[in-house]
């Protein structure tokens, strides 16, 4: 097959870090593999895995942009050229273009959704989800259903794997000490948070947890990865709740392996979550977990099994979990190791490239 994947950017994030995983996988299955974006600091990991890279003007959110036209005429050459079989979408946005290219081309477009969307009119209107749409989560394939009223059967539950292989090695503890101190960490335990610095990951409540934390246990630090528009709000925070000193910005990083090879812990205090790539990434690294119980978190996170679960915006109920697990280093080592064999078992790139794979073999059947 001849698969063309259509992003917004390929800038660090979950939907860039989805779509590198699968097409290198698909790639792997012997298929030819296109990407089409505006750019962004990830382009040379795709084109290092062989996947061809074309650039579009597609750098916009509005979905009735006049770029979204250019795009299509821009690639109108390339997929006849190139006699693409398959269009893969990922964003609103190029969910409105993939749509154009299957009216103009008769190709089958897939969108992948990887969260959650309001309800706005618009969608509702001109919903171009394509032939088949694939949720990250039972709870995303919820929201399809209800909100948006898309068909059950044209909905495919296909979780987010990962390339175990990069978390194997995690850096030795020489190295960890040396990342600590480039980064001006102390030698007490590290929470961490991989996310970007918005509202919805609930970062507001883990600073107000911090602050309990820090009261029982004034050793420990909190590291937080990741940039975005919350940024001056959540250091004005650390310095209203008088933990300046303790917690430690850090910025968007294009590999998190280093990043959770230093922390003790993560913790994923989110409001709305479609399923938590990193998340994911933490536990398959062997890291105790704590998330808040909501969406995709609750089909990865097994309380007391493989993790902790907390109510959303409830931050002594996080404090409580991360004194939990800090002050006992074997439930520690347990719920680390537990949860590591469980994204080993339930969520790898390869399972999740083969029911993808799966998914484009139907839609073409199903064409002719």
């Amino acid at each position: 097959m001849n698969i063309l994947y259509l992003t917004n950017h390929l800038n660090v994030g979950g939907i860039t870090s989805y779509v590198l995983t699968l097409a290198s996988g698909i790639k792997q299955r012997g298929h030819n593999v296109f990407i089409a974006s505006s750019g962004g600091r990830l382009v040379s990991r795709f084109i290092e895995e062989g996947i061809d890279y074309i650039r579009i003007p597609i750098k916009t959110k509005s979905e009735v942009s006049p770029k979204i036209l250019l795009c299509l005429f821009k690639l109108r050459r390339f997929i006849n050229e190139k006699n693409i079989d398959i269009i893969h979408s990922h964003t609103r946005v190029t969910q409105v273009l993939g749509c154009l290219i299957q009216g103009c081309f008769h190709k089958p477009h897939i969108s992948t959704c990887h969260g959650f969307f309001k309800k706005r009119f618009s969608r509702m209107l001109f919903p171009c989800w394509g032939s088949k749409v694939i949720a990250i989560s039972p709870s995303v394939k919820q929201h399809l259903a209800q909100d948006f009223k898309v068909k059950e059967k044209d909905i495919k539950v296909i979780y987010n794997g990962i390339d175990l292989n990069r978390f194997n090695n995690l850096a030795s503890a020489s190295h960890r000490l040396e990342i600590k101190k480039n980064l001006g960490l102390h030698d007490g335990p590290v929470i961490g948070i991989v996310a970007r610095l918005s509202d919805v990951k609930g970062h507001i409540y883990l600073l107000q947890a911090m602050q309990m934390v820090l009261t029982h246990l004034p050793e420990a630090q909190l590291l937080i990865v990741g940039e975005g528009k919350m940024k001056d709000e959540l250091l004005k925070l650390t310095s209203d709740l008088g933990i300046k000193n303790r917690v430690f910005f850090m910025p968007e990083v294009q590999d998190t392996k280093e990043a959770l090879s230093i922390m003790d812990l993560f913790v994923m205090p989110s409001l709305k979550e479609g399923l938590g790539l990193a998340l994911m990434e933490a536990m398959a690294a062997g890291l105790a977990v704590i998330g808040s119980a909501v969406g995709g978190i609750r089909n990865l996170i097994q309380n007391g099994e493989n993790g902790l679960l907390v109510k959303p915006t409830d931050s002594q109920a996080i404090c409580q979990a991360i004194l939990e697990i800090l002050r006992n280093p074997q439930k520690k080592e347990f719920l680390g190791n537990a949860a590591r064999r469980f994204i080993h078992q339930n969520f790898s790139q390869e399972e999740m490239v083969l029911q993808t794979e799966k998914v484009y073999l139907e839609c073409l059947s199903a064409r002719y």
